[in-house]
């Protein structure tokens, strides 16, 4: 079936709470009986010697590559220890990829972890475009900034829709679906990747505003578009709270109570989101639900 999802990428590397990703993956591998491709990408020490810049001795920065590497083995096992527990409690079937044969993968949920070298976020994207989509931990504040990096390089140059799991693990995610409509090529873009959602959900609800809306098709004309899909959805008006579009589109999905947001990202450049704010900026940081992004 088109619009299907069998492949879901879920980079582990810390940021972010790893149990609500894994719960969101397991939720929409149990959906559509998917193959959860897990990896990890371990650091390059080579890339810690180009950043430390310079007035440091070699025996220096060779103790700082050396820690690395401990740390990076440390988080490693980590990552092990936390996936085989994983499948062990939810009756997967561990593979070493997503085209490995497996009779048995047949009737159960299967899941693969693989451990991957080089830029995290060249890896991470270059793995996203032979994937459905893609899950990532919440981006709060006071992550990192490569965590920023590789969630922008996948949302930016995977060319598949971004899953961003909430800060805890939810009990759902897709049961009831927001769709936020303001008529832009990246709006289209998340509509398409969130089809397969709206056809399991037990309702769609279409997310519409004048203060949201730029030049493209209107609320109806997305009504008329999920019905070709089998999806019925109603559409709600909602208006920004003191200014800020994001914080109306949170609100409107709080009032419908749901567990799932799909919208555009970055109609206005990121940039101007990051020195002005933005609905994409104000979702990313605030939301509590999982949410669907794609341009």
């Amino acid at each position: 079936m088109a619009n299907d999802v069998r492949n879901i990428l879920v980079p582990l590397n810390g940021a972010g709470n790893i149990d609500a990703v894994l719960r969101v993956g397991l939720l929409h591998a149990r959906a559509f009986n998917a193959h959860l491709s897990t990896v990890m990408v371990g650091d390059d020490p080579n890339e810690m010697a180009a950043l430390t810049g310079e007035g440091l001795s070699s025996a220096m920065i060779g103790e700082m590559m050396e820690a690395a590497e401990h740390e990076a083995h440390r988080r490693m096992l980590q990552v092990r220890l936390k996936f085989d527990a994983f499948v062990r409690e939810n009756d997967i079937v561990p593979k070493h990829g997503f085209l490995e044969e497996d009779p048995l993968a047949q009737s159960r949920l299967s899941a693969s972890l693989e451990f991957l070298t080089g830029s995290e976020h060249e890896a991470v994207t270059w793995r996203a475009r032979l994937s459905d989509l893609t899950l990532m931990p919440h981006l709060g504040v006071s992550d990192n900034a490569r965590a920023s990096e590789v969630l922008h390089a996948v949302l930016y140059d995977s060319g598949c829709p971004l899953v961003i799991a909430p800060p805890t693990p939810p009990e759902s995610a897709g049961r009831r679906l927001c769709i936020a409509w303001n008529g832009t090529a990246e709006a289209g873009s998340a509509l398409r990747g969130a089809i397969p959602f709206a056809r399991k959900a037990e309702a769609v609800q279409i997310l519409a505003s004048v203060d949201y809306h730029r030049r493209g098709p209107e609320a109806e004309t997305v009504q008329d578009y999920l019905r070709l899909h089998g999806v019925e959805a109603e559409i709600r008006r909602f208006h920004a709270i003191d200014r800020n579009i994001g914080a109306g589109i949170l609100q409107a999905c709080s009032d419908f109570g749901a567990d799932m947001l799909s919208m555009g990202a970055y109609s206005h450049s990121r940039l101007r989101q990051m020195i002005l704010g933005g609905a994409t900026r104000h979702v990313l940081e605030n939301a509590t639900i999982t949410v669907l992004m794609s341009r």
